[in-house]
């Protein structure tokens, strides 16, 4: 999971990281509110921890900004606590509202809760403009839908789970095909070749590892 936060004073944006990283998330950071912009438009965040009062472009602009292309949840963090300030914030599609100044313990809770939710809402997996939708079975690339086979659904399902992680032929066979299959290699083999046929310029993320199995390679 990769989080980005964003605030104009950096011992908060330390304490938030250093508590993020224990909690095993990966973490950028930004000092204002255009600067998130773009960093957002760069890469595909789970959450975005968000300030208000920021130069540039303040927090509220910068969650309109953001929701003009993504969705990505976002928890705002500020020291305004009046109702007008929550309200503005949930009008403009927040997930949660923090007052400053706050537990590092209670914000990771807080984050927990919020991915837990949208994971239970939006079961996808995302790479670049690569969308597995799992709910309806399908893949979609550049919002292009792409047709495949349920044996391939699942083999770039298994490998896109297991990104930069080596998999062995007998692991795909035994969790794709199942312990009681009868085939060998080859059939492993001729099913990664037609998915790389149909995943367009995500074929060379399949990497073959001689002697080995494959790789999906994929970086942020």
């Amino acid at each position: 999971m990769k989080i980005l936060i964003v605030d104009d004073e950096e011992l908060i944006r330390s304490v938030i990281k250093e508590y993020a990283i224990l909690e095993g998330y990966e973490v950028d950071e930004a000092s204002n509110g255009l600067e998130a912009v773009d960093m957002s438009k760069l890469n595909n965040y789970d959450l975005i921890i968000m300030d208000i009062m920021m130069p540039k472009l303040d927090g509220y602009q910068a969650v309109k900004e953001i929701h003009k292309n993504k969705s990505t949840p976002i928890l705002m963090l500020s020291a305004r606590g009046e109702e007008y300030d929550k309200l503005l914030g949930f009008d403009l599609g927040i997930d949660d509202y923090v007052i400053k100044p706050f537990s590092p313990k209670e914000l990771m809770a807080r984050i927990k809760a919020i991915l837990k939710r949208v994971n239970q809402i939006n079961k996808k997996q995302v790479i670049g403009d690569l969308v597995i939708d799992e709910d309806a079975r399908e893949v979609s690339i550049q919002d292009e839908k792409i047709i495949l086979t349920l044996k391939e659904y699942e083999l770039l399902k298994y490998l896109i789970e297991n990104k930069n992680i080596a998999v062995s032929r007998e692991q795909l066979l035994t969790n794709i095909w199942g312990y009681d299959f009868f085939g060998d290699d080859r059939t492993v083999d001729t099913h990664i070749k037609t998915l790389r046929s149909k995943i367009g310029k995500y074929k060379d993320s399949i990497v073959t590892l001689r002697g080995v199995g494959y790789k999906f390679e994929y970086k942020e």
